[in-house]
């Protein structure tokens, strides 16, 4: 299997760490996309994603996967004896759900345009908001301190242990540093939890 990833790019590394937690990240050849250059854009890429982006999952036969979550699942369901990462139970899965869904929603969607819309990493394809980009990462931070209060008590996300929640809150709040964000003691629950985070193995993937 390929997976088609930018090393840099937040989505690629949720993907990684998810990997590296079910102990499969040797079952997939990572092959590079410069995004900057635009390797995304050419007809042979989007004949694997006709939406342009990364991560790509390629299976032997050909079969093209998009979409980081929907490669998560295909692993976690395909590989039914490693970690369950996105839950057990029903109630675990639904939990899981909607924190995947807010996480998405409320903190990577912002981060990434105020990245977008301050930076002009992409001006060459898109038309930057500055504005828009600064109430983006206006968001970003209040959603920041909505963690730092949730995570009082806690040692993860959801469900009293590891999860793909997890994953994502980490690979968004590692990512914000390039809208000058960066998780400190300013938000001490949010900044102790990170740091547990990082000191996994899968967080250097």
């Amino acid at each position: 299997m390929k997976l088609y990833e930018t090393k840099t790019a937040p989505n690629p590394r949720r993907v990684r760490m998810f990997l590296a937690e079910k102990g499969l990240l040797d079952q997939v050849e990572c092959v590079q996309v410069d995004l900057q250059k635009g390797e995304n854009l050419t007809a042979e890429f989007a004949a694997k994603n006709p939406m342009k982006k990364v991560p790509v999952l390629e299976l032997e036969d050909g079969t093209c996967i998009a979409e980081t979550m929907a490669i998560c699942r295909y692993f976690e369901l395909s590989y039914p004896d490693t970690p369950k990462l996105l839950g057990d139970s029903p109630l675990e899965q639904a939990e899981i759900e909607q924190w995947l869904r807010w996480l998405d929603y409320y903190f990577f969607i912002p981060c990434g345009m105020g990245f977008q819309h301050t930076s002009g990493y992409f001006k060459d394809r898109m038309t930057p908001v500055p504005e828009w980009g600064e109430l983006c990462i206006a968001d970003v931070k209040k959603f920041m301190a909505f963690l730092n209060e949730h995570l009082a008590g806690k040692s993860y996300i959801c469900c009293d242990r590891f999860t793909a929640a997890d994953i994502t809150a980490f690979a968004v709040a590692a990512f914000a540093r390039v809208v000058k964000i960066r998780v400190d003691d300013s938000l001490p629950h949010l900044f102790a939890w990170y740091q547990r985070i990082n000191e996994r193995p899968s967080a250097a993937v």
